[in-house]
């Protein structure tokens, strides 16, 4: 059995390379969703599309215990790949910057083994290989499309898990509550008026207004958020096409806000739309603001989280928590719309390597697949696999 369990890691590792090498953006993991699909089939379990490019994967179905969801996601980002690796991107402009490629790998790992086990997982385990992680709210579609009802009898936990290459290998984080962060966008369209550069009495200049509502948004995090509190406001672009010599009559800026938790966010997002109204006045101009929802923050239950925590020392050992890592990171997850339907918990697994996630540098640590499949292993109740 030792062997075994090292050959499922082996080929998992030779997946996550061919996942790889052929990226899809979300809601277009066609053959993402097929090289799935052919593995779930040579095992023998059952799926169902959902969602589109989404997969329901389903083990146990009569099983007595609690229903337990395990979930992967599989879309890949439109950044152009410069690791220079044998199994880089063929697709240019697209690569697997976050990972995602080692988180589907390491549940079709776990799918083998809990297949292997079947007659003896203590309850219902559904699989969830999920598109479009990366802002397309892939996991509200696969709610929608029914990935957590079940068949007879409803998911009751669901679980989760990151790579983090900001914390060292054989670390983890896994809080009760708030793991990650709630996120959203804005927009503000400073409108003006244009005219000759050389005649700035004769203009309501919004390139001027503009640069000062960037800085006075800086102040919502230095003056109106206390110091304890995770909040972060990022101006992230500022467009105002023009000659050298005119003025023109518009500037639009954008950026994005990560805040602890969903209020908030909305108090961030009442500030910006206070401050970018009353700077535009000041300098005799209008300011629109459209202000976006994307994430919620990605809370924890109480319950599950223990019991993840539980499986991190058994797989890791007892030095797994990170202490000096403040949660919740200000990075956002889409898993949060699971955790608002049924309890469950996310970890987030440190990782080897330097390149940060959403990096053109970076590649998955493949050291982490055993773990990360022995650990969903283990949330489905199976047999512990071989050291």
């Amino acid at each position: 059995m030792h062997l075994e369990w090292s050959q499922i890691v082996t080929e998992a590792a030779e997946f996550r390379r061919e996942l790889h090498r052929s990226p899809e953006l979300g809601w277009s993991e066609h053959d993402t969703a097929a090289a799935v699909r052919d593995r779930l089939d040579s095992l023998g379990v059952p799926w169902r599309p959902c969602a589109g490019t989404g997969t329901v994967g389903l083990l146990a179905p009569d099983a007595a215990g609690r229903h337990v969801a395990l979930r992967a996601d599989l879309d890949a980002m439109p950044i152009a790949e410069a690791t220079g690796l044998p199994y880089a991107s063929e697709r240019p402009g697209v690569m697997h910057a976050c990972g995602h490629d080692g988180h589907t790998a390491a549940l079709v790992a776990a799918a083998r083994w809990l297949r292997a086990y079947e007659d003896r997982l203590p309850g219902p385990v559904t699989l969830l290989f999920q598109p479009a992680e990366e802002g397309g709210h892939g996991a509200r579609g696969m709610i929608e499309d029914g990935c957590l009802d079940g068949s007879g009898r409803p998911v009751e936990a669901v679980f989760g898990w990151h790579n983090w290459p900001g914390l060292p290998f054989g670390r983890a984080l896994c809080p009760d509550g708030a793991v990650m962060s709630a996120n959203g966008t804005f927009e503000v369209i400073v409108r003006g008026r244009g005219g000759h550069a050389s005649q700035p009495e004769a203009t309501r200049d919004p390139v001027l207004a503009a640069a000062a509502i960037v800085l006075a948004l800086q102040q919502i995090v230095s003056r109106r958020t206390a110091p304890h509190e995770s909040v972060v406001v990022a101006v992230t672009s500022l467009n105002a096409e023009s000659a050298a010599t005119v003025t023109p009559g518009e500037a639009v800026l954008g950026g994005s806000i990560r805040a602890a938790d969903d209020a908030a966010r909305t108090r961030v997002f009442a500030s910006i739309t206070e401050i970018a109204h009353a700077t535009a006045a000041a300098y005799g101009v209008e300011a629109d603001v459209a202000t976006t929802i994307r994430y919620g923050a990605t809370v924890n239950h109480p319950g599950p989280a223990g019991e993840l925590r539980d499986r991190l020392s058994t797989v890791l050992g007892p030095a797994w928590p990170q202490p000096s890592a403040p949660t919740p990171v200000l990075a956002s997850e889409d898993f949060s719309y699971y955790l608002q339907r049924v309890p469950g918990a996310f970890a987030l697994l440190g990782s080897a390597g330097t390149a940060p996630l959403h990096s053109a540098d970076y590649d998955f640590d493949d050291g982490l697949l055993d773990p990360a499949a022995r650990i969903l292993v283990g949330m489905a109740g199976a047999p512990e696999p071989p050291t």
